[in-house]
């Protein structure tokens, strides 16, 4: 808070009187009126005499030839130090100017027609000029002001205040931090206080937005498309991952099947086979023999009448198997292999049906195993049926038979 302590001391100026009746002029300082009744020079109060003399919300302080414009939050000393007016014999005459000689003054004290010369007493903080006229004093350009190293002087009318940088405070000649964080932090969510300063910080998930206070949320999801392996969910501060019908979520961003005919979350029948695949299940009837074929074992057919199976394979082995959609080719992905091997034979193999869109490549392997090569990317969901055949020639019997494995393929609707 600024303090300003103002001395109320009388001043005027004396004027050479002389006898006489020729017209006489009298002259007074800068912020003061001559007296008529009084005779001398009374100061000006330039706050009662100017509208909004001080702008800015200053307060308007008259102080003795002029007025100060002070903060509202001054403390104003006030000494009335004022000199007893001068008896009668000491107020001087009005001097006589001959109209000849123009506009002279002279100020002098004393008695009557002395001609004894006198300086002007000024106020705290000016000092009279050549002229006789009270200045102000620039304490800080004259290097009489009491502020610390660390402040900065500034020259006001008589007198003088010291300030602080920004971010400091004045305790005495010194200045102290201003710790922003204690006294009123604009800091949305962490502040930190520096000397001098004060520095904003964002929760995780959180940056600074342009104001350099506010917190602007990350959107974690606009940054990679491998935040999640199915879809990224942006919340305040974070993200989370979600997974599609049919998978849970593993670890944070990874979707793992769910396998419901293992845990019992199907609706398959008594008579039908639960298989599950990537993304969902289905049912397969536990006996898939169709007419004129008997089960035998799991999963394979035969018929037991040759003459009603002309044109048929004997015995047909039925097999299901999932994959990803989108899967990268070639790639094997099953493989055919005769149970029985008999000497003296050879063994071919191919797709009789199912590849009528070459999706698939059956290559041999070896006498008597072959691999199913996947030579498109399939999307899903989708089931193919794709029979595989294996034809024995007996070499010395001059013997052909043939059988067939129906594979079932469900691809999943998506790549995990």
């Amino acid at each position: 808070m600024l303090g300003v302590c103002v001395c109320l001391c009388a001043v005027f100026t004396q004027v050479l009187s002389q006898e006489t009746e020729e017209p006489v002029t009298v002259s007074c300082t800068e912020g003061y009126t001559y007296d008529k009744v009084r005779e001398q020079c009374r100061d000006i109060d330039e706050c009662e005499l100017l509208e909004d003399a001080c702008k800015g919300g200053m307060q308007c302080v008259n102080h003795f030839g002029g007025y100060l414009c002070l903060p509202k939050s001054a403390i104003i000393y006030v000494t009335n130090e004022v000199d007893p007016p001068p008896s009668p014999e000491q107020v001087p005459q009005v001097p006589v100017v001959p109209p000849n000689q123009g506009h002279r003054t002279r100020h002098t004290g004393g008695h009557r027609g002395s001609q004894t010369s006198q300086t002007i007493r000024c106020s705290s903080g000016f000092t009279a000029d050549e002229q006789n006229i009270c200045r102000d004093i620039d304490e800080c350009a004259t290097g009489i002001h009491s502020c610390g190293p660390e402040q900065t002087c500034y020259n006001t009318r008589g007198s003088f205040t010291c300030q602080c940088p920004p971010g400091y405070y004045r305790n005495g000649d010194s200045c102290v931090d201003v710790n922003e964080c204690e006294i009123e932090s604009s800091c949305q969510h962490n502040c930190f206080n520096l000397i001098g300063s004060f520095l904003c910080q964002c929760d995780h998930g959180f940056e600074l937005a342009p104001d350099q206070i506010s917190c602007e949320d990350i959107d974690e999801c606009s940054l990679s498309t491998y935040m999640c392996q199915y879809q990224c969910v942006n919340t305040p501060g974070s993200y989370s991952c979600e997974c599609p019908p049919g998978y849970q979520l593993q670890g944070n961003r990874l979707c793992q099947d769910i396998n419901e005919c293992e845990m019992g979350t199907h609706d398959c029948q008594d008579d039908e086979m639960c298989w599950n695949y990537y993304g969902g299940f289905r049912c397969y009837p536990r006996n898939p023999c169709e007419p004129l074929y008997t089960l035998t074992s799991e999963n394979r057919c035969i018929c037991r009448a040759p003459s009603e199976c002309q044109g048929l394979p004997p015995s047909i082995v039925y097999k299901y198997m999932s994959i990803q959609a989108e899967r990268s080719v070639p790639a094997d992905i099953f493989q055919i292999q005769a149970t029985t091997v008999y000497t003296n034979t050879h063994n071919s193999f191919r797709i009789k049906a199912g590849n009528d869109g070459g999706e698939f490549f059956l290559r041999r392997s070896s006498n008597v195993s072959a691999m199913l090569v996947l030579t498109k990317p399939l999307s899903g969901p989708k089931e193919y049926v794709v029979d595989l055949e294996m034809i024995t020639h007996h070499l010395t019997m001059n013997y052909r038979a043939s059988s067939v494995l129906r594979l079932t393929i469900i691809v999943g609707a998506y790549p995990f």
